[in-house]
């Protein structure tokens, strides 16, 4: 069998690596893409929700049909009554929408009772402390709970997915490292809560602490980069094939 015939399954099997991992690199950059418009929808979204108004809270009738995609980070008002059970940390390492928060502390997660009956989970605000240390939190949400009904303003949030490296929680001390609000509330017996939980604005205890505040837009955009770099990584591919090829030709060109 002579050697040039011999290269050509070669050559075919490389050429068709080659178009794999440029078809591959070349959808990656288009998935960047894609994100990349729907972040700056998100983005477009949220900022519009975080401006308007404060509206009154959904009646409990409307709060099956409330969904993250068309009302999360919608601001509300309405009056509640912190019940005095058991509160919950949820430790961050940092907010996407707090600007204030961005350094590591804990959520200070309560019940609220409406004055139906029913009952709202709380993020009264942040607590800048390390994620095993209670004093600071008890004794701030101890302040919070003084059986009088109060005015609150605030966002609706949804619960949050652990991941798959997000720890366990801590029921000794009651803490936690993902903002699920309604295992938190099955977890310490707050009973049937609200499907989704409120982000606090306002009202802020004396102290500051725990510190509610407005929520901010600055999520990381960096999908254009991303997007660039894979499709770089394609042309790269497919000019090292050419040259690659033009190598083989020349030397099968030799004498």
């Amino acid at each position: 069998m002579n050697e040039t015939a011999t290269h050509k399954p070669r050559v075919a099997g490389f050429a068709l690596f080659t178009l794999l991992l440029t078809a591959a690199f070349v959808a990656l950059g288009g998935w960047q893409l894609q994100r990349r418009a729907a972040k700056h929808e998100l983005i477009a979204a949220l900022t519009e929700r975080l401006a308007e108004a404060p509206v009154a809270l959904p009646p409990p009738a409307q709060w099956a049909a409330l969904n993250p995609a068309r009302d999360e980070f919608r601001r509300v008002s309405f009056t509640a009554t912190y019940a005095a059970s058991p509160d919950a940390m949820v430790y961050s390492s940092g907010s996407a929408v707090r600007k204030d928060a961005s350094g590591p502390g804990t959520w200070a997660f309560l019940p609220a009772r409406l004055s139906t009956g029913e009952i709202v989970v709380i993020d009264a605000g942040f607590v800048e402390n390390t994620m095993q240390e209670r004093s600071v939190e008890d004794r701030a949400v101890k302040k919070l709970v003084t059986g009088a009904p109060v005015t609150l303003t605030g966002y609706l949030r949804f619960p949050e997915q652990p991941g798959w490296l997000t720890p366990a929680e801590n029921h000794e001390t009651r803490l936690w490292f993902v903002r699920d609000h309604l295992a938190i509330a099955g977890a310490l017996g707050w009973g049937a809560v609200a499907p989704f939980y409120i982000d606090l604005e306002q009202p802020a205890p004396e102290n500051n602490i725990p510190r509610p505040g407005p929520l901010d837009v600055y999520l990381k955009d960096d999908h254009l980069q991303y997007a660039i770099t894979w499709f770089a990584l394609a042309a790269a591919v497919l000019i090292a094939f050419a040259v690659w090829v033009r190598g083989r030709r020349r030397s099968d060109a030799s004498p």
